[in-house]
């Protein structure tokens, strides 16, 4: 017997706050779930629209010209109210915050953020896990002091070896040597858990797969290949252009063997391949071939203050108005919890069902990837 089944849109209304802040009177305290009983485990927070480059999967430079309007310093949440949010995620079940962009190392002063998020704490008191993804630019002169800040783990966004193709891919004349000796300043400062993301796009870079992977061998950092996604609505994604994960695998394994190994954690979105030489980790983030929505505990907070609770959101919950507005913490946990315990989102299950082709998605450098 067929099946029918229906599409879900990722988006929902907007609540509607009222200047007395009763949109939503119900308590609510402790970890909370989702629609399909998914705990809300991680939160990406977004300090920044701006970036140094130009990638042409999430900030292409014919939309993202110097006649791109980009948020005035007003609207971006102050350090102190994405920590005062921070607080009341973790009070909900956040275990670890990943702070993204943009380019998060674009934000004056981010090590004090970094600072701020470290001394906080669950309510059995265990120190929440703060982690940060960059493209490394200004790595060389922000590491050390993002350490002494207390972060946790970092990633760093790198397409490719030569600078011929990194060029291309980052729409910019930046060199990877700059990348490299800023994931060297790193380890420098005692950075121990770095992580290497390269999305992969056939016919663009997908010529490096081997070579990055030969590179990142036996250096204890692990090497993650992303299939190119169709994140936002302006980098003309296709799926002729996915190399996908298998594929991925087939090429690596055939010079290197490679075999599974066991997640770290519930909600994990790379697959975990270890050379069987012992030449250390890689990892394959495939959210188009084989989509991890069943197990997703991420929710994101905008550069603005808007919370989503996907990657590929059409729409977002306004928490800066009336955290500015003078709501309590209250008030703003019970906003927070009820879009959780609503959400419904699993679009990579379902992207073969989208008719809403059209549709207008977030852009990546707004809500982090």
């Amino acid at each position: 017997m067929s099946e029918i089944i229906k599409f879900i849109p990722i988006s929902f209304a907007k609540t509607r706050i009222t200047s007395d802040f009763s949109a939503v009177p119900r308590a609510t305290t402790g970890v909370v779930t989702d629609s399909m009983q998914r705990p809300m485990r991680d939160l990406r927070i977004s300090v920044t629209d701006r970036c140094n480059l130009r990638c042409t999967y999430c900030m292409p430079r014919e939309i993202f010209d110097k006649n791109h309007v980009f948020l005035p310093r007003a609207e971006l949440l102050s350090f102190e109210e994405i920590e005062r949010l921070a607080r009341l995620f973790i009070g909900l079940g956040v275990q670890k915050i990943r702070l993204t962009g943009g380019e998060p190392l674009l934000r004056r002063g981010i090590e004090r953020l970094v600072g701020a998020l470290a001394n906080l704490s669950d309510a059995q008191g265990k120190p929440i896990e703060v982690t940060l993804t960059t493209n490394a630019l200004l790595l060389s002169q922000k590491a050390q002091a993002l350490k002494e800040a207390g972060l946790s783990r970092l990633t760093v966004s790198l397409d490719s070896l030569s600078d011929a193709t990194f060029k291309i891919m980052t729409d910019t004349d930046a060199q990877v040597a700059t990348v490299l000796n800023g994931i060297a300043a790193a380890q420098r400062a005692g950075f121990t858990a770095i992580k290497v993301n390269m999305v992969v796009k056939r016919g663009v870079n997908d010529h490096e797969i081997l070579p990055m992977a030969e590179h990142f061998r036996n250096s204890g950092i692990v090497l993650r290949f992303i299939e190119y996604m169709d994140v936002g609505s302006t980098n003309g994604w296709r799926m002729d252009d996915v190399v996908t994960a298998q594929e991925i695998l087939q090429r690596i394994d055939s010079h290197y063997p490679v075999r599974r190994t066991d997640p770290n954690a519930l909600g994990e979105v790379a697959q975990r391949w270890r050379y069987e030489d012992g030449g250390g980790e890689i990892g394959v983030i495939a959210s188009v071939t084989q989509a991890f929505c069943q197990d997703c505990t991420r929710t994101r907070l905008s550069t603005d203050g808007k919370l989503y609770t996907c990657l590929f959101a059409t729409d977002g919950l306004e928490l800066r108005d009336p955290l500015r507005q003078g709501a309590g913490d209250q008030f703003l946990t019970n906003l927070i919890a009820d879009r959780w315990e609503h959400r419904q989102d699993r679009y990579s299950q379902l992207r073969h069902l989208d008719t809403g082709k059209d549709r207008k998605k977030i852009e990546m450098s707004y809500i982090g990837g």
